[in-house]
């Protein structure tokens, strides 16, 4: 969220990245300067991995090159994004602070030589770290280049937990506080009367460390809350420091809302920071990566509950993957300004100039190794035209009336071992019914369970396994006020400590939906049933399916064979003033979209309708206008109707009926409003 008394002082459409010339010799500096001008860059986030340069040794500082390169940027009107550099302590730190060092669930000390290697909950990593944040917030604490605090970087990437004997004394005083110094308590929340697993003493308490079976799934789903948690605790002491040394200057640390990630509760996280920031990189093995921007962009949204920064992505090929693709022509375009048209307010890349030495050198940047005679040059100019045409998007917002619920309790839960399917994976699950709405230019926001739905005609819930009696309560409350809620297999079925809810699936949410099923029948890697009813011909469906019978709904779908043949595999249930349906399988794509479409019209809500496939359509409302992004990924091109009045901004082309997209490309149109 943006906090109203700490806003970001930089206007339009913020432009830039990770600058480290620290890295380079001095000289480079100048040239810097003068290219970040031609790409029309107007902040740069610096400071990050400066640990050892500005603290050489315990207690003694040396700014001196910092104060050269805030000066050099103001001097050149570009603000700067100041950060802690709290993510990689130096050697020096490791030598005086062993016990700092984090070790691994198998009880392996990790040794220091690259980033996030500490313990969160080491005493003298906290005392070190604190210790670095307080100086640099009394040197630059209104220093005329410094327009927001970057807390640390990526909290929890390689390093999201410790399994030392500090913090495990840190995880029992945790548990304390979350089961009110209630041992007891614990043991019931845990079922610890399974496997001889009863506490007698706190002291016996552990992190979840490799053991010899299938470890206990409520421990492991309170350590990974625990971890966040401490985290976030070192995110707020940081931030506290600096909010006293510059009261109006916000603060911000890079979320990493992405599909290989999902270390940190960022429902917790994200009232914490005056504005939210997210950090995004394509999966090379996603052949429709396109649809990963728009759901992580649509997720930061709400997080932040309006307009986000985008603090780091690639101009081409990352580094840490097994194959790292170059973007295509035109792709990192199309990926900047599909970020704005979910709610970015600023994009960045890590990072400005490529590496040439280092464990990132093979990450692209603004500035690639080639230098200016490249492609990916020309297109950060382009792409810097282009933001400062869009200005006057900035502070627009989204328009959904549908929401899907996320929620990171339910996704850590969903993914402990022994569950019915291995093959269970929570994004996936989210992602099969987030695909046809965007597709079909359906606006989307993300919320927790127990968030207001009142704005919302639709409610999507594809894989919420663990839900607490409020969020229940809340869910099956939207359908009984009038609205619709549509719920995906295996969903309800555990409590907030994972457990089974009894009396048949799918537990929480039985009673709303009409039905109950009495035995689970996931399905085979390679295995599908046929599914008949009112679903498209030859309709089948994979990974699950369960024995469901009508308690009052209707059945929409059958199985068409297998062992469940003739049973409902997806059902409606008319409650309240409102409809419930649940998808008790996992239906083809195609059949999935058509069940979804039904659905949303159902209810009420209408999609973008006039843009053909390919073409993503996106609309962010402002005050006096709506801006409508099309955004051709398909390489087809397209005409599509525009409203009167309305002006193509990246061009300044007032339209008549019409705008062309052309292959590849993006067209963003302005359309006013008329005064109410």
């Amino acid at each position: 969220m943006t906090t109203p008394e700490r806003t970001l002082s930089v206007p339009g459409i913020v432009y830039g990245g990770d600058y480290n010339p620290e890295q380079w010799p001095e000289e480079t500096w100048a040239e810097d300067m003068r290219l970040m001008r031609e790409a029309g860059v107007t902040m740069v986030s610096v400071g990050i991995f400066s640990w050892a340069l500005m603290e050489p040794s315990e207690g003694t500082y040396d700014f001196t090159r910092m104060d050269r390169i805030l000066g050099l940027l103001h001097e050149n009107g570009i603000a700067a994004d100041l950060a802690t550099p709290t993510a990689a302590p130096p050697a020096w730190f490791f030598r005086a602070h062993p016990e700092a060092l984090p070790v691994d669930r198998d009880g392996r000390t990790l040794t220091y030589g690259s980033r996030q290697t500490f313990c969160p909950s080491s005493p003298a990593y906290r005392t070190a770290a604190l210790r670095v944040t307080a100086a640099l917030a009394e040197r630059y604490a209104g220093h005329p280049a410094v327009v927001m605090w970057h807390v640390h970087n990526e909290y929890g990437c390689h390093n999201a937990a410790c399994y030392c004997d500090t913090s495990a004394g840190a995880f029992r005083r945790w548990l304390r506080d979350r089961y009110d110094d209630d041992l007891a308590a614990l043991n019931h929340a845990w079922g610890t009367t399974f496997w001889s697993q009863w506490y007698h003493d706190w002291e016996e308490v552990l992190p979840p460390r490799a053991t010899g079976a299938v470890p206990n799934p409520t421990h492991q789903l309170d350590w990974r809350r625990f971890c966040s948690d401490e985290l976030l605790s070192l995110y707020t002491a940081e931030r506290d420091l600096l909010r006293a040394a510059a009261p109006s200057t916000p603060a911000t640390t890079n979320f990493m809302v992405m599909d290989v990630f999902d270390a940190l509760d960022y429902w917790r996280w994200a009232p914490e920071l005056d504005i939210v920031s997210n950090d995004h990189y394509l999966m090379s093995a996603d052949p429709a990566s396109e649809i990963d921007v728009a759901l992580c962009g649509d997720l930061t949204r709400s997080l932040a509950g309006g307009p986000w920064l985008l603090m780091e992505h690639s101009t081409g090929a990352v580094n840490w993957q097994s194959v790292n693709r170059a973007k295509a022509p035109g792709e990192m375009r199309r990926n900047a300004l599909a970020h704005v048209a979910h709610g970015a307010d600023g994009i960045a890349y890590f990072q400005w100039r490529a590496a040439k030495a280092g464990a990132e050198q093979w990450h692209s940047a603004m500035l690639p190794h080639a230098g200016t005679d490249s492609r990916i040059w020309q297109d950060v100019v382009r792409l810097g035209a282009d933001l400062r045409a869009l200005a006057e998007v900035r502070g627009s917002t989204g328009t959904a009336e549908v929401a899907i619920v996320w929620d990171w309790n339910a996704r850590w839960a969903l993914e402990l071992p022994s569950q019915p399917s291995g093959d269970l994976k929570y994004k996936d699950l989210v992602r099969a019914w987030y695909e046809p709405l965007w597709r079909s230019g359906t606006a989307v926001d993300f919320v927790r369970p127990d968030a207001d739905l009142s704005a919302y005609r639709l409610v999507l819930a594809p894989g919420l396994y663990l839900v607490d009696e409020a969020g229940a309560a809340n869910l099956t409350g939207h359908v009984e006020r009038g609205g619709t809620l549509a719920v995906g297999f295996h969903s309800g079925a555990v409590d907030e400590n994972c457990h089974v809810r009894l009396g048949g699936y799918p537990g929480a949410f039985r009673e709303t939906l009409g039905i109950r099923s009495d035995e689970l029948f996931p399905l085979l890697p390679g295995e599908s049933v046929g599914l008949t009813g009112q679903v498209p011909p030859g309709a089948t469906a994979t990974l699950w399916s369960e024995r469901v019978r009508l308690n009052g709904a209707e059945a929409v779908a059958t199985y068409a064979d297998g062992p469940l043949a003739g049973v409902p595999a997806v059902t409606r249930n008319s409650r309240g003033r409102g409809d419930a349906w649940y998808v008790a399988t996992r239906p083809d794509p195609d059949t999935l979209a058509a069940l979804l479409s039904r659905i949303r019209t159902e209810a009420g809500v209408v999609g973008a309708g006039d843009a053909p496939p390919g073409v993503e359509t996106v609309r962010r409302r402002g005050r006096d206008a709506d801006y409508v992004f099309h955004i051709d990924h398909a390489g087809r091109g397209a005409e599509i109707p525009v409203p009167p009045g309305a002006t193509e901004l990246l061009t300044g082309k007032t339209l008549s009926g019409s705008v062309r997209v052309d292959p590849g490309e993006i067209a963003v149109v302005r359309e006013p409003r008329a005064a109410s």
